[in-house]
């Protein structure tokens, strides 16, 4: 790209330069395809002045019905230029264009319809008639207000589809938001600024401050004194530096983190259903999703089968350039993220893994050398402790183990520091019953994977994040509840 665009952070409406800037280059090839403008201290405060003003001013006196209706003025307007941001997404993560437009940006017009939606009916319900022992009577109910100004950190792999996801709901309960996009995909939050503007909805209500996380942006905006709660999605090792730098302040955080997610396959399963679905599960988005599946559990009696099933259909996927449609598997995000998910397979190799599928760069002979492809790669052989099967690697990767007894898969799904999603494939409805609530995660699926309510909630245990997001957690997280007590006087 001769000449790749500036982008600027966003204050109250103003593109605001930055103190110094930083170049993004492509996944794909390499190519330098944005100039990118890093918030100082002093920019990051302007953009919380920003948001703080516009709580105290028009945004805070907008009714919920008001609000209800430029969330979906937001939604259209996504529709009506989802070419812009499917380029958006396309260009920063290399993911394949018709995985950009039917995933990310579609559910982002879907996110701010929920937000109209669900958030605007489900404000004050907790009310209750009082008596108590001497005879007095009252009336308490619970008057929901806005937390303030939040703090929106969201990662590089989905990062359209999780920005929305945090900012409809937070600006549908009245707050005002600081969005820190990850560096490596700064494109569509920068655009979704015009659209947030366009849709009518007052400045300072969404600002944008680029850059990284220690000493910058993201380190700026978790510890300042003027932000009222803070919505990260990302690693595990950044949560825990987030929830540090807040703790000074109390800030309240929200966190969904990384995983280790199991599946569970069953002898009773549709094979080819289960097999399909496990390689989408394990391969969408070059396995950068925090919802993929990196260790499978298959019943022994199927366990070569389905082996072979899932090298075949990673055999299948085809690396190329995003608007190619013959292309199904993107690049990671960067070729430095590439080399650390080589170093996981290299260590597998030492550890004692038989290699199925996979196991390195994909290489074409052309300009996309100079990207950062990864071939899906499926491990067996390992021992249940083994780094590779208990760290998080986030590429198209997975190990497969076989199991005996259900008690067995269980306690090997559970066997992790983390606890986000699993996946339970069986034909056995009592057995679906049975195993999926027994499962310590926040998501369990059956005979599905990714299929999701906007209403129910979402997030996951231990290293996997800190609280729930999602219909009424959402609400619970994006608003403070004041009770209002009134006694009732006997005429």
């Amino acid at each position: 790209m001769a000449n790749p665009p500036a982008l600027f952070n966003v204050i109250a409406g103003r593109t605001v330069d930055g103190v110094r800037t930083f170049v993004r280059t492509s996944p794909v090839d390499g190519s330098v395809v944005a100039e990118v403008h890093e918030a100082s201290r002093s920019v990051v405060d302007a953009a919380v002045r920003a948001a703080g003003d516009a709580l105290a001013g028009p945004w805070g006196r907008t009714r919920p019905a008001g609000r209800s209706a430029l969330l979906r003025q937001v939604a259209r307007l996504l529709e009506e230029r989802a070419d812009e941001f499917v380029a958006a997404e396309v260009r920063d993560t290399g993911k394949p264009l018709a995985l950009a437009r039917s995933l990310d940006v579609a559910r982002a017009s879907a996110n701010f319809d929920h937000g109209a939606d669900f958030l605007y009916g489900a404000g004050n319900q907790d009310s209750y008639s009082t008596e108590t022992a001497d005879g007095r009577r009252a009336l308490n109910y619970a008057y929901r207000k806005p937390v303030g100004v939040v703090a929106v950190i969201v990662p590089w792999n989905l990062p359209l589809l999780l920005l929305t996801w945090k900012v409809a709901p937070a600006l549908a309960a009245g707050n005002t938001v600081v969005v820190k996009p990850s560096e490596f995909t700064p494109s569509s939050a920068t655009l979704l600024a015009e659209v947030i503007a366009d849709a009518g909805i007052p400045d300072g209500v969404y600002n944008v401050v680029h850059g990284l996380g220690p000493a910058s942006a993201g380190e700026f905006l978790t510890t300042h004194p003027g932000v009222d709660a803070i919505t990260f999605t990302g690693e595990s090792a950044t949560g825990s530096a987030i929830m540090a730098a807040a703790a000074p302040n109390l800030t309240p955080v929200s966190f969904e983190l990384g995983g280790k997610n199991a599946a569970l396959v069953f002898a009773d399963t549709d094979l080819e259903r289960a097999v399909s679905g496990t390689a989408r599960s394990v391969f969408t988005n070059a396995g950068q999703v925090c919802l993929c599946t990196e260790r499978v559990y298959v019943e022994r009696p199927i366990f070569d089968e389905f082996v072979a099933g899932l090298a075949e259909q990673a055999a299948d996927l085809v690396a190329g350039r995003p608007d190619d449609p013959r292309t199904s598997l993107g690049p990671l995000i960067s070729r430095e993220h590439r080399e650390k998910v080589q170093s996981y397979c290299d260590i597998a190799v030492k550890e004692g893994a038989t290699v199925h599928s996979g196991g390195g760069p994909v290489s074409f002979g052309d300009a996309l050398d100079g990207g950062a492809y990864f071939a899906p790669t499926i491990w067996t052989g390992l021992d249940q402790h083994a780094q590779v099967t208990t760290e998080e690697v986030f590429g198209p990767v997975c190990h497969v183990a076989p199991f005996d007894t259900e008690d067995e898969a269980v306690a090997l799904a559970n066997d992790t520091a983390y606890g986000l999603a699993a996946t339970v494939w069986t034909g056995d409805v009592d057995r679906a019953h049975r195993v999926a609530p027994r499962l310590d995660v926040g998501l369990a699926w059956v005979n599905s994977w990714w299929l999701r309510d906007l209403r129910s909630p979402f997030g996951g245990n231990g290293r996997s994040g800190v609280g729930r997001e999602g219909g009424h957690a959402a609400v619970d997280f994006y608003s403070r509840p004041t009770n209002v007590c009134i006694e009732i006087h006997r005429s």
